[in-house]
């Protein structure tokens, strides 16, 4: 069978199937009925069919959450009123092609063989079956119990396994027990196969690596989520030969005082009960378990102790190598970098900084008929306009100070004018040689 020691599960439930699985029979007879020889006859069709039969295989592998799978997994999982459908063989070769489904055997092929060697109980690393689909390739239509992969799923799956032991208090050591890891892992995988093929997949990505030790099976995690696993050496079995012996004295110490607490509790019984000696018998052991408890812890501190100072060393590792790191990075950014080449660079940098300002003077010093001015020959000739302007003020008669005589009368007119007249006749006989024409204007005019 495809699932050793696992039942095949039943039809899908009607929910995950598509809403033409009851109701439209001519639709599913055609999709039950077997693909034809050649896409070319009719690529339509073709690919019609295979797009329904692909998304539902794929769906139905992430809906259980199973990373394997064979062929008759799948007719069992979809068979309609007695029907199976004839061309999963079909579709389960056009998943192999695409990458989606993976043989198992090929997937462990895959694998260095140094990385799997601790697995040869669990898997057969090079059935015939392998051999067959190497030599064919992935034309060849899978057999019915051939074990076949979720590829996406299987990585998604070992990514969880990945964080589930980042986030647990496994995590302390990179290095853990193959069954402390498995029990961490319950919940996540349901078999131990599928356990098994999700350490392969950490394995193919080098995040993982799994040793051997005095006939048990240890795990050492890469330091990251995108770091690669560094091979087991001779520190990390050490640390959890310490990480061992830590929790076996522990588990001792605590197995002593709960004897102890026995051995007190029968001492007061015998009491109770008047049995001298047997109470006595009762301390005396209890004693000696104390004593024994006292000696434990002392070994446990000093285990302790070395496990703290490992892990301080591991921390002052980590810190040597950033600074050396950093070191070497600066080195490379200061590799061009001297004390005279960038007092230089200053010396360049003040000097265009003083031609660009004299070059911003120069083109500020421009009027607009290209002609230059000076401002403080400017400013003095205005100083000079608003002195002349104050000195030059212009000089007006003297305001009348008396007051203006009275109207004169027309009688007081002529007689002015007599006195004018007479005065003038005087002057004309005074002149002989003056014309007689203004006198006579005169006369007019008056």
């Amino acid at each position: 069978m495809c699932s050793p020691g696992e039942a095949p599960p039943g039809p899908a439930p009607a929910g995950d199937l598509p809403p033409e699985w009851e109701t439209d029979d001519e639709r599913m007879a055609f999709l039950f009925s077997a693909f034809k020889q050649s896409r070319e006859v009719n690529s339509t069709e073709w690919d019609s069919k295979m797009a329904f039969w692909v998304g539902l295989v794929l769906a139905r592998g992430r809906r259980r959450g199973a990373v394997r799978t064979c062929l008759r997994e799948l007719q069992n999982g979809f068979e309609r009123r007695g029907s199976v459908p004839l061309g999963l063989g079909t579709v389960l070769r056009e998943l192999l092609r695409r990458g989606k489904l993976q043989r198992e055997s090929d997937f462990m092929a895959s694998v260095d063989s140094s990385w799997i060697s601790w697995g040869v109980g669990v898997f057969i690393l090079k059935p015939l079956k392998w051999t067959l689909s190497s030599v064919l390739g992935d034309s060849k239509i899978p057999e019915e119990e051939e074990v076949l992969i979720y590829v996406e799923l299987l990585q998604e799956k070992a990514e969880e396994v990945y964080r589930l032991y980042q986030n647990s208090a496994l995590s302390s050591h990179p290095v853990v027990a193959l069954s402390e890891l498995r029990s961490l892992c319950a919940g996540l995988c349901p078999d131990e196969r599928t356990f098994y093929l999700l350490l392969l997949q950490l394995q193919k990505e080098k995040r993982v690596t799994i040793l051997e030790q005095n006939g048990e099976k240890i795990v050492k995690f890469a330091r990251g989520l995108h770091a690669k696993v560094s091979p087991m050496n001779d520190v990390d079995i050490g640390v959890y030969q310490l990480m061992q012996s830590e929790q076996l004295l522990s588990q001792k110490v605590e197995s002593l005082s709960q004897e102890a607490e026995k051995c007190k509790e029968d001492a007061r019984s015998a009491c109770r009960a008047g049995k001298k000696q047997l109470a006595l018998r009762c301390l005396k052991s209890k004693r000696r378990t104390e004593r024994r408890i006292e000696e434990l812890h002392s070994k446990l501190d000093a285990v302790q102790g070395i496990l703290d100072r490992i892990y301080a060393s591991q921390t002052d590792q980590m810190v040597f190598n950033a600074y050396q790191a950093g070191v070497g990075a600066l080195k490379l950014s200061m590799k061009d970098v001297t004390v005279e080449r960038a007092e230089n660079l200053v010396d360049q940098i003040q000097e265009l900084c003083d031609t660009q300002d004299e070059v911003a003077q120069t083109l500020a010093g421009v009027g607009i008929n290209g002609l230059e001015t000076d401002t403080e020959e400017l400013e003095k000739e205005l100083d000079s306009l608003l002195q002349d302007s104050s000195k030059d003020s212009v000089d007006l008669p003297p305001v009348p100070q008396k007051v203006l005589s009275p109207p004169i009368s027309d009688a007081e007119l002529e007689a002015e004018l007599e006195k004018l007249s007479v005065s003038d006749g005087d002057l004309a006989q005074k002149t002989p040689s003056a014309s007689s024409e203004p006198k006579t204007a005169l006369g007019l005019n008056l």
